[in-house]
């Protein structure tokens, strides 16, 4: 039997092959300081030759429209019920002015989602309420970036109102949604998904749904939730359905693509009391984020060049760490972060653009606003 080592892997990743999966689970199981050493000066290298030095940001505004939702996942400290305390459903107004404010301070984007509320209609249809959400704010701002709904969200409204996914997707589209967010991903593996989120869409759908915005010309991004009950077998065949998503996008000439990937690692502070006591830590471990953070990187870089980590769930010095260590953007400045906060993050909910390229800058790294595409914004 050959004995595959880790210089061997990483050999191979620098000579621009794709690691198989087998491979992925070796370097996500070292402990040795050495080899993890070299995981991450690979990691690095890649970046620079994928992504290039200059570290990336966008300037951005969340709008979480509700927090009321029908579904218990387990991981999740910010759905309430609908008469429960904390409770929100912000009205047309409330949003139009969070959209004013983020445009009023520089925002490119705005991302829109929120819990799964059946109170969200207009003359009893779903997908009337989303839409005059995109309408109300794309009529004061056409020019601006709404990376909104995220898959889980269009089955919801497809369920809902009977439709299918793509007369969602072309419909979003229509009303002004630029972009989908790669959210309610979690951990792409069902034996995960039956304990975090089991009211939750599965992994086929999840991954139909993506395929389909980038079929019909919907840009997504991908993001993991780790760090909870997962093993890194499943967090490797995350990483591989998401580079079978965007090889398939490419090799079918699909006009949209995955233009990043975040990996969120697990905040547990304030999650409901049945998972917190299967998970060993409240907070993330640095650590097992960088470590997994540079194998993301080696194992999607090739296919997924634009990577990020969350300064909400690491911090900001976590996260700029992580520049270290295969990401080659730092996110952005949210202006207001409701979802992770709530579950007991210590991050933050706002950056101001300045903060963000200080920490840059200490790297001795260059930076660059981008719009939500990557696109340089000037």
């Amino acid at each position: 039997m050959v004995t595959i080592t880790v210089d061997a892997i990483l050999a191979r990743a620098l000579s621009g092959y794709d690691l198989l999966p087998e491979e992925g689970v070796i370097l996500l199981k070292q402990i040795d300081q050495s080899a993890i050493d070299a995981i991450h000066a690979t990691a690095d290298k890649l970046r620079q030759q994928q992504a290039g030095d200059t570290v990336t940001y966008v300037i951005n505004r969340n709008i979480n429209f509700t927090n009321i939702c029908e579904q218990h996942c387990s991981f999740c400290a910010f759905r309430r019920d609908e008469k429960e305390v904390g409770a929100y459903w912000l009205d047309w107004t409330h949003i139009l002015e969070k959209a004013i404010d983020g445009v009023q301070r520089g925002a490119t984007e705005i991302c829109i989602q929120g819990g799964l509320n059946p109170q969200a209609k207009v003359h009893g249809k779903s997908l009337l309420y989303y839409l005059k959400l995109v309408e109300k704010i794309k009529q004061e701002f056409p020019h601006l970036h709404l990376h909104a709904f995220s898959p889980q969200e269009v089955q919801f409204i497809a369920r809902e109102d009977g439709l299918k996914y793509a007369d969602v997707i072309v419909a979003l589209q229509s009303a002004g949604v630029d972009s989908m967010p790669g959210t309610a991903a979690e951990v792409l593996d069902d034996k995960v998904r039956r304990i975090l989120c089991p009211e939750k869409i599965n992994t086929a759908t999840w991954l139909e749904i993506v395929s389909t915005a980038h079929s019909l010309g919907l840009h997504t991004t991908s993001t993991m939730l780790s760090g909870h009950i997962e093993t890194p077998e499943q967090q490797i065949r995350h990483l591989e359905k998401l580079r079978s998503l965007q090889q398939r996008a490419i090799d079918q000439n699909y006009p949209a693509r995955i233009t990043e990937f975040i990996l969120l690692p697990f905040v547990g502070k304030e999650a409901p009391l049945p998972l917190r006591r299967r998970v060993r830590h409240e907070q993330p471990i640095l650590a097992d984020a960088l470590l997994l953070t540079a194998v993301a990187r080696i194992f999607l870089g090739n296919w997924i060049p634009n990577h990020q980590p969350s300064w909400v769930k690491l911090g900001l010095a976590g996260a700029t760490e992580a520049l270290l260590w295969g990401c080659n953007d730092i996110g952005g400045t949210l202006m207001e972060e409701h979802i992770t906060t709530m579950a007991g993050a210590q991050g933050g909910t706002n950056m101001e653009v300045e903060t963000l390229q200080a920490a840059i800058t200490k790297l001795g790294r260059p930076y660059q606003q981008r719009d939500t595409l990557y696109q340089t914004v000037r």
